[in-house]
């Protein structure tokens, strides 16, 4: 009897490896500019790859490729375009992030906040999964729902078509391998794992919708190989490389590739998590997948002939201090003067504030009207290692930091516009998110598209709530929120979480910018063949 909630316990800990999610040339950024994309038509579109790998970021990928490690990425990258610095979604946790990719679009319009949140609808947290210790104090069956199907059928917004549905509308088909986000229009039924099924709380199979060709961790695999070999506990119930780089395979050796294919690669993450951002060994084990990928075509230069590759990270990471005590920023006594909900507990009518920690960035809500938002603003801005405090405030976000008394206020429409093409208007500080405004242009300093992405964090759902960010080296933990003390973690705004490299091959295209915001839109152009390739 007390087996069944272990067992839970484990599966939705096992899954939240890839749910819980840089390095550039010093003073470089990003020239938005120069990225021109082509369109030119094409009869004979050539099947899409995308390969998503978890936390990749620049320098440990060049470090692997310098020491032979990477061969597969090397070789992509010897024959087709890099760009180190492509900017993330935020909050950057691979939920949210993989929303923005299927969809085109930022949290204000996909609604999914992050990877903890509270829904003021249902009157209840949201948990995507988020480590062992809150494994022990939260409802498993729930978080193993939420993560599975909730995500995709119910939080992820109807009103934005992801990727797989838009292809489906063209009548072409598409594949998801292993991503977390996978909406589409085809029924999948999907078994539970056995171990997890003896739970009472945890139903036997769910029906989902994804596109054609699907596969995901242990529910559903495309080759019977990997049911035999790549799904047991002790190797995530699927969630790992293996799994991904050989049901992609399979498509290839059974010539089923669709039009678009979305692999994703998780175990990345979790290393960085754990040993730091300058280590490669995930990105090692993550080119082994991909050399698998383009072995199914008998050779890697027929791979790239016949096929667009492209491989990407969705978020950074940033370094964690080694020191507990200095790493981490405990947002509760800065806020104990109202009732804090606990994690353990069902939030209850006498509770004034939620917490939803993310890592590197947190929502903060209101439940009880009489709480301003500006005192619990200022209340945080008594901790230094405070980045940035933002809230709604009418039309216009309003932006404070740390230690600071200055204000920076902005809304969308204006005479001042982006190097996204983004118009807004300005007032206050804006040095407090490192933008410049002058002739009637902004440019972004160590915050990439800082007010479009922020923005999207403020509107990305209901309730009255604050969203905060800490410093490079920081870390914000709540009530058995994982911490990472010596490795790497991400979640906010900064550039050391944000961007992430980005190599294309067997086209000559790109994105219209070097955002995972527009990779959706690229994608489609390219599997319409409205591209020079």
């Amino acid at each position: 009897m007390k087996s069944k909630p272990i067992v839970s316990i484990l599966l939705a800990a096992s899954l939240s490896l890839p749910i819980t999610g840089c390095s550039k040339d010093p003073g470089q950024r990003i020239n938005q500019q120069s990225v021109k994309p082509y369109s030119t038509a094409n009869r004979h579109p050539k099947p899409v790859l995308l390969i998503v790998i978890d936390s990749l970021m620049d320098k440990p990928l060049r470090e692997a490729i310098q020491n032979g490690r990477a061969p597969a990425m090397q070789f992509l990258l010897a024959r087709g375009q890099f760009f180190p610095q492509m900017v993330s979604s935020f909050p950057t946790m691979s939920v949210t992030i993989d929303s923005t990719l299927l969809t085109g679009t930022y949290a204000d319009r996909h609604r999914v906040p992050g990877l903890v949140w509270y829904s003021d609808r249902e009157k209840r947290m949201i948990y995507y999964g988020n480590g062992f210790k809150e494994a022990f104090k939260i409802n498993q069956p729930q978080v193993l729902v939420d993560a599975v199907y909730q995500l995709n059928q119910v939080q992820l917004s109807k009103e934005t078509k992801t990727i797989h549905e838009e292809l489906a509308d063209q009548g072409k088909d598409s594949a998801s391998i292993n991503a977390i986000v996978f909406r589409g229009k085809t029924e999948h039924t999907l078994k539970i794992p056995r171990l997890a099924a003896y739970s009472k709380h945890v139903p036997e199979q769910m029906t989902i919708t994804g596109p054609k060709w699907f596969s995901y961790a242990a529910f559903a695999q495309l080759d019977p190989v990997n049911n035999r070999r790549n799904v047991r506990l002790w190797k995530k119930y699927g969630m790992n490389d293996a799994l991904s780089g050989q049901d992609a395979a399979f498509l290839i050796q059974q010539d089923k590739l669709p039009s678009v294919t979305i692999v994703y690669f998780p175990e990345n993450d979790n290393t960085v998590h754990r040993k730091g951002t300058a280590y490669w060994g995930g990105i090692e084990k993550a080119d082994k997948a991909l050399q698998s990928m383009l072995n199914a075509y008998g050779s890697w230069e027929r791979a790239v002939n016949e096929a667009v590759w492209i491989v990407m990270g969705d978020s950074a990471q940033s370094a964690v201090a080694k020191d507990r005590q200095a790493a981490t920023v405990e947002l509760k006594p800065l806020l104990n003067r109202y009732r804090i909900a606990k994690i353990n507990q069902p939030v209850s009518a006498d509770d004034q504030l939620v917490i939803a920690s993310n890592e590197r960035m947190a929502y903060i809500y209101a439940l009880d009207a009489a709480v301003p938002l500006t005192d619990l603003a200022k209340l945080l801005q008594n901790e230094d290692k405070l980045d940035i405090i933002a809230m709604k405030d009418g039309q216009h976000v309003r932006v404070a930091s740390g230690k600071s008394g200055k204000l920076f206020f902005y809304r969308p429409g204006g005479k001042d516009t982006d190097d996204y093409g983004q118009s807004w208007t300005l007032s206050g500080e804006p040095g407090l998110v490192d933008l410049t405004a002058a002739g009637n242009r902004i440019t972004y300093g160590k915050y990439p598209d800082v007010l479009a992405r922020l923005y999207g964090a403020v509107h990305s759902h209901e309730g009255r709530y604050v969203v905060v960010t800490v410093k490079p080296g920081y870390e914000l933990v709540g009530d058995s929120s994982p911490t990472h003390i010596g490795g790497g973690a991400h979640g906010s705004l900064h550039e050391q979480d944000s961007l992430v490299p980005l190599m294309i091959s067997g086209t000559g295209t790109r994105p219209r910018t070097l955002r995972i915001v527009d990779i959706k839109d690229w994608i489609l152009q390219l599997a319409n063949g409205n591209s020079n390739q």
